[in-house]
């Protein structure tokens, strides 16, 4: 069964044993939490009552997303701000969804799924902070007509201008 639920501003399409980093929840690693604002329940293609729907989840921990650096310039004004900024998330374990809460996991299992954890903070936290629909800009390959005709203009540009030539008769 999967829900979509709402927090911290945003929606997620969570199923039992997903692992997902949402914003800054109170709790501690370890704790369970409720996330009570189901949006759609279902199953395949039928939809269940969100009334009588509950989502359970257990914290993994507690940590910060991926640096965005924040760079402020006024052109012509020697004005030039730098500064970063680290989110704080909390990441997830869906434990149960459904009408009622599923029995808790063996504590042996838990252990066996934390030790993923490590390399999977990471890897959520890279895909929480990195912004949607942002391309990078891509440098011009080697051979492309771009970096040929930038290669001559500057070529041209950096060429010492040859004196015309003057013979003896002009000058005297």
């Amino acid at each position: 069964m999967f829900a979509v639920v709402r927090t911290g501003g945003k929606q997620y399409r969570v199923a039992e044993g997903d692992k997902i980093a949402v914003e800054k929840l109170a709790g501690d690693a370890g704790d369970t939490v409720e996330l009570g604002d189901v949006l759609l329940a279902g199953e395949g293609a039928d939809l269940a009552d969100v009334a009588k729907v509950t989502v359970s989840a257990e914290i993994i921990a507690q940590a910060k997303s991926e640096k965005v650096v924040v760079f402020k310039k006024r052109r012509r004004h020697n004005y030039r701000r730098k500064n970063g900024h680290r989110q704080q998330m909390t990441l997830l374990r869906i434990t149960a969804v459904g009408e009622g809460k599923a029995p808790a996991k063996k504590a042996a299992a838990r252990q066996a799924d934390d030790a993923d954890t490590a390399a999977e903070i990471k890897d959520l936290a890279k895909k929480a902070a990195a912004p949607k629909g942002e391309a990078k800009k891509a440098a011009p390959k080697k051979g492309t007509k771009a970096t040929e005709e930038k290669a001559t203009t500057t070529a041209r540009k950096a060429a010492p201008k040859k004196k015309a030539a003057t013979s003896k008769a002009d000058g005297e």
